[in-house]
């Protein structure tokens, strides 16, 4: 996937403009994750590559194995797919990462 927006990450103060957010929790396996908002989306974190996620204007491609990644986000999400290390879709394999979508959250 390539980039498309010149600064995708970003961790400015006013998330007016973003009041929503994805939480992407890791279950321990290594497992992918990729989303779309139709609206604009940011990673909260200071170093995505870090992560293992690529983001562009609306959309998240990335892996986790443990921990937690946290976007914020404008509009409604679009789409949403998990697989697990062996390719096996969400519903279907119990490694996949839990996603959670919270609309109107308030930056803390």
């Amino acid at each position: 996937m390539t980039r498309t927006n010149s600064n995708p990450v970003s961790n400015s103060s006013n998330t007016d403009h973003l009041p929503n957010r994805i939480t992407v929790v890791g279950r321990g396996v290594p497992s992918n994750f990729e989303f779309s908002v139709a609206g604009d989306i940011e990673m909260m974190t200071a170093d995505p590559v870090k992560e293992a996620t690529v983001v562009t204007k609306n959309v998240v491609e990335g892996s986790i194995e443990v921990g937690v990644q946290r976007f914020r986000f404008s509009g409604e999400l679009a789409n949403i797919r998990v697989g697990d290390w062996n390719g096996v879709e969400g519903a279907e394999s119990a490694s996949t990462p839990t996603i959670h979508v919270d609309y109107g959250v308030p930056e803390r």
